[in-house]
């Protein structure tokens, strides 16, 4: 077996609207999110694929997190943050907690490597998930010392 992990780093706010403490309160986060897939096999270039492939699938939609406001929105605040800042993104009746966040990105990229796309780099090379990976899991660094993870159980 063998797996690769590729590192995105977002910078990114949230409120948690329904925390006891401090988190209901607007604060951000230098977030690293990590997306780890694996493959019994290697391709025809000996790798599980390129990471160049992570980029091109899937850069587009994580820096949508960048430098946005992760905002519940059912809560009192959603309404407010929507008319007055440029990049806000509601979570659907939850509040956009790390593990929330890392189901949210995991369900994306299962959607992505499922379509089997081929995604054209700036110099017009073909790119794309080989057909024999996994996803194994997404995990969402809040802090240095703290993280959230998704995965789905093979039972």
């Amino acid at each position: 077996m063998y797996r690769i992990c590729k590192i995105f780093d977002v910078e990114c706010g949230h409120i948690l609207s329904k925390h006891k403490e401090k988190c209901k309160n607007p604060h951000g986060h230098s977030r690293k999110i990590e997306i780890s897939i694996s493959a019994n096999e290697l391709d025809d270039n000996d790798m599980i694929c390129d990471f160049k492939v992570f980029k091109l699938a899937l850069g587009e939609y994580l820096d949508t997190f960048d430098h946005a406001i992760l905002v519940n929105n059912k809560s009192a605040e959603f309404e407010f943050y929507e008319k007055h800042y440029e990049r806000v993104i509601g979570f659907d009746n939850c509040d956009p907690t790390t593990e929330v966040m890392a189901s949210q990105i995991y369900n994306f990229v299962k959607e992505e490597i499922s379509k089997g796309l081929e995604y054209k780099s700036s110099q017009n090379n073909d790119y794309s998930f080989n057909k024999n990976i996994k996803l194994d899991k997404v995990r969402v660094w809040e802090t240095a010392s703290t993280w959230a993870e998704y995965f789905e159980n093979e039972s």
